[in-house]
């Protein structure tokens, strides 16, 4: 039996949602669905809309990005009759979802910059929220998601720009299904497959995720209820299965029960996206006064507010004193975020008591984030003692067991014991199998009694007793040092990611930090690191040791309080901040609580955006915080049990396909501890399932897939004579594999090209052919041939180890000019290499050539390259916009807005906009058409330019 066609899977598709309720529609292109959208809006509103008066409803619909778009589509709408009157309708019914019309058409043809035809579209009255791109069984389930991204830049956003309403997007090929948001600056990572509520997966379109996910009451529940607008990005989010089933649960425990309970979902699956969603929801119930979600510390207390307002803009008011929480407990403040501490100091001191008074029989939901706190055992008893009618759910990634509890005055406590019963679960080994994080690459760096999983020797003897003495000798931490400068650029594919260090105390943070801060003077490393950590105010002084030596007699005061006497750790802090001052031109400092935590939260910030390299820390940043741009942890210090999950999580999250794995790199004894955090929280047999496999296996899969490459194109050559697109198909396929693994392989600190059978110059002459081919691909797609290479993700992200832009080449120009130890031929062939298979940089090529040929000459310093190129960039931009509105007589201050407009909505302008651009007549009504794609052909041509990729940092 042939494999099922992409028709044929089709139009089982569409008869299914058929018997599901959707009504079929033929609409061949837009002039029908506009039709068809004027008689659906006046169904559901039971309205009629004169002529003119759907041009105003059109004219509501066209303005806006995806965003505001989106916006829009869950806002009351009003405009005024023919009559005068004002008319109030929807354009969706967000309250009682299940109460829209629900269509379902296909092909329908749209012509943007290239004509596409869309296989299946749902229409949620009359607009295009759903839209399903299907490849038949056998291909990569990424082609369909390739497609929709070449829809978003080519048709979406034409003429009405309906399709930029859509808020769902499913791709299938049959046998594997996944959804994901509208949000064109997410990853193929970044999409979902459906499960059922025990994390089964519901994979097949057509046997179980249609009639699951696509029934239309359920569909617009998740259009309505569990989208989320992130005011932050201006980014729409959809929420997984494992949180959409877990909301559900917590909401329907708080409308029939008032008992308690806990979600146990693994560190790094999105829990902060899960508690508010519920909190969201709960304010809203009737019987609910309040919903106060409590984190254990400020820094979670800030970064959890900041993350709950990205969702909401202004839903939280955070909270800075106890007098602001027991306010917002008294007024009208529906959902509030405060810490641990506060709420305890509101429900115990008597001077809050009279206003706190009133709240003791409201009913209030208390929400908990990451639950096994050290201070939620004395709360939790404090909340039950003082309201009569609370209800506690607990949201953590790494629950109590008998296993891991500490015992304290009230014996030991788990997560059970304090919350009840766990409403829905979803595990770490769960987390992994639906690619919603990464494995661990765990290397054990040392030389240890019992010699378990792998291990690099960094000749230091490191056995199973740590004692103080040894962990702490300047000697090991050199060598540590000495090890991070020496691999990390191979741990972060070239800085392209950052790294946390985990250490033991302060004072040895303190150490490393001084030993890496010598090492960069001395010019051994250039990386930037930075450094935050909570210090006692009436610490011990370690100089109060009650010896005294000859130098207390020296009368001068500067060498009485010299470097010989020990700092407090406030002192060195500060003297920390000021180096982190001076990299970034910033002015943080410790003189209050507030300076400190502004100082926090810029750190914050800064690993985020990439511009801190290591971060050194003791504990501050090892929970709650989540940067997907971080995928390594250098640990020297002992952690188990739900500390240890918790701080390697940190570089587990989900970016792209170059960020492989999370690597932890620990300098202590912790395979045992690994193993056993591991089985606790999924079971034995995980430990396969979440750590990445030794070395010797990549290696062995290497070389493998070399052998199948080489029995496709035995050389470099018989890469030009493939004979047909098929076998062109399976070259990149099996190449890209190669460099999927190479990937993985590079990270290990044991790589050496050398244990390859592929050496590094034949993999580099490979991958020049493997360029070839995309070139020849996407020259293809620009005469509009249809090809089956077309939709073939080329994965090129795994190729370039540098960020390729504007300020890469600028690098290159430096060592061009000034650096004698490089080779000039060298650089001369890398700027044109970059200049042509770069696709961001192909429309600069010409500029840049002549920027390197009549500029350059004249540069005298390194660094006035940078500045002279952007003063050349400038110039060059402007004459060329001139050049444009000249050209087509154009107005420059209308064009310039139009330009910024585009940027921003991501909406390809309308005619009549283009057309509005022209100074004096307008074309005749035969040109006009023809005219406006020209102009604004222009535009984009001089947006690509000059414009987009020109971002350097």
């Amino acid at each position: 039996m042939s494999t099922q066609s992409e028709a044929v899977l089709e139009e089982q598709l569409v008869g299914q949602l058929c018997e599901l309720g959707y009504s079929l529609v033929r609409i061949k292109d837009e002039a029908e669905l506009i039709a068809n959208l004027k008689g659906q809006l006046e169904k559901h509103n039971e309205i009629v809309f004169s002529d003119n008066e759907f041009k105003k409803v059109m004219n509501l619909l066209s303005k806006g990005s995806v965003f505001e778009k989106a916006k829009n589509l869950r806002e009351k709408q009003h405009i005024l009759r023919d009559n005068g009157d004002d008319l109030y309708f929807d354009f969706l019914n967000t309250e009682h979802w299940c109460q829209n019309e629900y269509q379902v058409t296909h092909q329908v043809a749209m012509e943007g910059k290239y004509k596409n035809r869309y296989d299946v579209t749902l229409l949620v009255n009359g607009l295009p929220l759903v839209q399903i791109e299907l490849k038949r069984r056998g291909l990569e389930l990424k082609e369909a998601f390739n497609q929709i991204q070449r829809y978003q830049k080519h048709s979406f956003g034409s003429h009405a720009a309906l399709f930029q309403y859509i808020q769902i997007f499913v791709i299938s090929n049959g046998v594997n299904t996944k959804y994901y948001a509208n949000n064109r600056k997410q990853s193929f990572k970044q999409t979902f497959y459906w499960t059922d509520e025990e994390n089964q997966r519901l994979s097949n379109i057509l046997n179980g995720f249609t009639r699951d996910f696509l029934d239309p009451c359920n569909l617009s529940k998740m259009i309505c209820r569990y989208i989320v607008l992130n005011e932050a990005q201006k980014i729409l989010m959809v929420l997984r299965p494992y949180q959409f089933y877990a909301v559900e649960a917590l909401i329907d425990r708080v409308k029939h029960s008032h008992k308690n309970a806990y979600i146990w979902h693994t560190t790094g699956s999105g829990k902060t996206l899960t508690s508010f969603k519920a909190s969201q929801i709960l304010t809203k119930l009737p019987t609910v006064k309040k919903v106060v979600f409590v984190v254990d510390r400020k820094d979670l207390d800030y970064q959890t507010t900041k993350e709950f307002n990205s969702f909401s803009k202004g839903c939280i008011d955070g909270t800075d004193n106890t007098k602001q929480l027991v306010k917002q407990l008294s007024d009208d403040t529906a959902l509030i975020v405060t810490t641990i501490q506060k709420l305890n100091v509101a429900i115990s001191k008597k001077q809050y008591l009279e206003k706190m008074e009133q709240l003791r029989d409201q009913r209030i939901v208390f929400i908990f984030d990451e639950c096994h706190r050290s201070q939620f055992g004395e709360t939790h008893k404090r909340i039950n003692q003082f309201f009569k009618n609370p209800q506690m759910f607990g949201f953590t990634g790494t629950p109590i067991f008998a296993e891991n509890a500490i015992k304290n005055e009230s014996g030991r406590r788990t997560t059970k014991d304090l919350f009840g019963e766990c409403l829905h679960k979803y595990v770490i080994t769960d987390a992994i199998a639906d690619e919603n994080v990464l494995k661990f690459s765990v290397e054990y760096v040392g030389r240890y009694k019992q010699k378990e999983g792998r291990e690099t020797s960094i000749d230091i003897e490191v056995e199973d007793i740590d004692t103080n003495e040894l962990m702490e000798s300047p000697e090991r931490l050199e060598k540590i040092s000495d090890y991070i400068i020496a691999h990390h650029s191979r741990k972060t594919h070239n800085r392209e990611f950052t790294a946390i260090f985990t250490v033991s105390s302060i004072k040895t943070l303190i150490n490393y930090y001084d030993i890496l801060q010598r090492k960069k003077a001395e010019g051994k490393h250039d990386l930037k690191i930075a450094t935050i950590f909570s210090y006692t105010a009436n610490e011990e002084d370690p100089d109060a040791n009650g010896f005294f030596s000859d130098d207390t007699q020296i009368l001068d005061p500067k060498a009485k309080y010299g470097s010989t006497i020990s700092k407090h750790s406030r002192e060195k802090l500060d003297e920390y901040i000021e180096d982190y001052n001076k990299l970034f031109n910033s002015k943080f400092s410790t003189k209050d609580s507030q300076s400190f935590y502004n100082y926090y939260n810029d750190i914050s910030k800064k690993v985020k955006e990439k511009k801190i390299d290591i971060l050194i820390v003791v504990n501050m940043f090892l929970t709650g915080f989540d940067s997907p741009f971080l995928n390594t942890i250098y640990v020297d210090k002992n952690l188990k049990y739900h500390g240890l999950i918790q701080a390697y999580s940190r570089t587990n999250r989900i970016l792209n396909e170059q960020k492989s794995q999370g690597n932890v790199v620990a300098f202590r004894n912790l395979k045992k501890a690994t193993d056993a955090a591991i089985t606790l929280f999924s079971n034995t047999e995980a430990i396969e399932v979440i750590i990445m496999q030794p070395y010797e296996d990549y290696i062995a899969k290497f070389d493998e897939k070399y052998d199948a490459l080489q029995r496709i194109t035995p050389t470099v050559e018989s890469v030009n004579t493939l004979s047909s697109e098929n076998e062109e198909l399976e070259f990149i396929t099996t190449f890209r594999e190669i460099m999927r693994i190479l990937n993985i392989t590079k990270a290990f600190a044991d790589f050496k090209w050398s244990d390859l059978s592929m050496t590094e110059q034949l993999f580099e002459d490979y991958k020049s052919k493997y360029l070839d081919l995309y070139d020849k691909v996407k020259s293809d797609h620009q005469k509009e041939k249809v090809s089956i290479l077309e939709d073939v993700d080329f994965e090129l992200e795994l190729i370039h180890r540098d960020e390729i832009n504007v300020n890469y080449i600028i690098q290159l120009l430096i060592q061009l000019k000034f650096d004698a130890q490089k080779d000039v031929d060298q650089v001369e062939k890398e700027i044109s290499r970059v200049l042509s298979s770069e696709s961001t940089l192909r429309s600069k090529k010409e500029l840049i050539e002549k920027f390197i040929q009549e500029n350059l000459p004249d540069i005298h310093t390194s660094d006035s390259v940078s500045e002279e190129f952007d003063q050349f960039w400038n110039n060059e931009q402007q004459k060329a916009f001139e050049q444009l509105v000249k050209d087509e007589v154009l107005s420059e201050e209308r064009t310039q807005k139009l330009i910024e407009n585009y940027l921003y909505a991501e909406q390809e302008p309308l005619l009549d906009e283009i057309l509005e651009l022209i100074e004096g007549a307008q074309p005749s009504v035969l040109k006009r058409k023809k005219i406006g794609a020209r102009i604004l052909e222009k535009i984009k041509d001089f947006i690509d330019t000059f414009i987009d990729g020109m971002d350097s940092n």
